[in-house]
């Protein structure tokens, strides 16, 4: 059955989550209840679980530039009335 999940995500760098394969990610944002940013993703919630690699990046940071990597760009959000903001993809390969 698919149901849409949400998955907490750290505030800075690569980090990876255990979701259901083919998993479809719709978007990241602050979650209003606990000011954090989260992806929503459509998923099989009876697929075994894979992981994904995901890295995030403020505005202003450097980001990686091994062209060997491809990324899938998911979304942008904002923290504390945009002291922050972060941009945030989906390593392909």
């Amino acid at each position: 059955m698919q149901t849409i999940w949400k998955y907490e995500t750290p505030i800075l760098g690569k980090f990876t989550l255990n979701i259901p394969k083919g998993a479809e990610i719709l978007t990241i944002q602050i979650d209003k209840k606990t000011n954090s940013p989260v992806i929503w993703a459509i998923v099989d919630d009876e697929a075994p679980l894979e992981e994904r690699y995901f890295e995030l990046y403020g505005t202003g940071h450097k980001m990686h530039t091994d062209i060997s990597i491809e990324r899938k760009y998911i979304g942008t959000y904002q923290i504390d009335n945009g002291a922050f903001v972060g941009h945030i993809f989906e390593r392909i390969n």
